[in-house]
């Protein structure tokens, strides 16, 4: 049996989230060195802020700062920091019940080692040099053994408010497609589309899965698909992606490969994007050195009528 593959895969892009009004003062109280609760019906006040009572569900939006200095409620040790978390030497996870507020706050505590660290202990904020309305204009906790801070008394109106973030998300780790897939991805470095035929119910799954969903068998039967197919749905892309060099608008679709029992979605070009139909005939268009098929473009055959593709919607 062929080897396994396995490589490392990273998975990132930028999330953009625009803030509502209580998002936007506590963020951008954080950019001036303010920290913001939210004072529920009842009373209490949520650090982070809320813009909702988590009992009531009533919209809340009493503002009120509460003090930089606070509590340790619960805490654990980080030996290995990772890229992008608070500090690059060991610190703790803890959470905060700030002076004035009645929940916590999660963020890093920069500490010597896990035996300065326990519930209880008295913390305070260490601001960030450079601060623009995020949560990172805390740079961290760190101990404190001076008087409780007085909260001032700021309402959460500020000049020139926050009003949307981008949080950048990034995914690290090894994958290993397993024997069916490792089969297919060595197959596409010939050109070939391999699946694999459910021995029950005769289905070609294309990629292979190595096991069948429907009839819940192994699949080993290997099927040679393609490579033209047929355009069962698409969709007109009109937004141009960071990072991908394709003007638009472009067309996904996804294209039922010869002999295949459900389609793939593949990039559609050789031809004008609105005159991308359901039913076009296509091929893969492989460019050098490539283990992927780039685009699929039209054979020129007639389209492929509905009834031989519907069940493949």
């Amino acid at each position: 049996m062929p080897e396994v593959l396995k490589a490392p895969l990273v998975v990132e892009f930028p999330f953009t989230r625009s803030l509502g009004p209580v998002q936007s003062a506590f963020l951008t109280g954080l950019r001036e060195r303010v920290v913001l609760g939210v004072r529920t019906t009842d009373g209490r006040t949520l650090v982070p802020p809320v813009e909702y009572d988590p009992v009531t569900a009533e919209e809340i939006r009493d503002l009120v700062e509460v003090a930089p200095t606070g509590t340790v409620t619960t805490w654990a040790w980080n030996h290995e920091p990772r890229r992008g978390q608070p500090l690059d030497t060991p610190f703790a996870w803890v959470l905060v019940r700030l002076d004035g507020a009645d929940t916590a706050l999660l963020h890093a505590l920069d500490a010597p080692g896990p035996d300065a660290v326990r519930t209880g202990l008295r913390v305070r904020v260490r601001w960030a040099e450079g601060r623009t309305g995020a949560i990172t204009d805390i740079a961290c906790f760190e101990p404190y053994d001076g008087d409780p801070a007085r909260p001032g008394r700021h309402t959460g109106r500020f000049e020139d408010m926050v009003t949307g973030i981008v949080a950048p998300a990034r995914l690290d780790y090894t994958y290993a497609p397993g024997r069916a897939q490792t089969a297919y991805i060595n197959a596409l470095a010939d050109h070939r589309n391999v699946g694999e035929r459910c021995p029950s119910c005769h289905k070609v799954y294309v990629p292979p899965r190595g096991a069948c969903p429907t009839c819940g068998v192994a699949t080993t039967e290997q099927v040679d698909v393609g490579p033209h197919g047929t355009v069962t749905t698409f969709c007109i892309v009109n937004i141009k992606a960071k990072n991908l060099d394709i003007d638009v608008p472009y067309v996904y679709a996804h294209i039922a490969l010869d002999g295949a029992g459900l389609a793939l979605h593949g990039r559609i070009a050789g031809i004008p994007y609105d005159q991308v139909r359901m039913g076009l005939r296509v091929e893969p268009v492989w460019t050098e050195g490539s283990r992927y098929p780039d685009h699929y473009r039209p054979t020129g055959e007639p389209d492929a009528d509905y009834d031989t593709y519907r069940e493949l919607l």
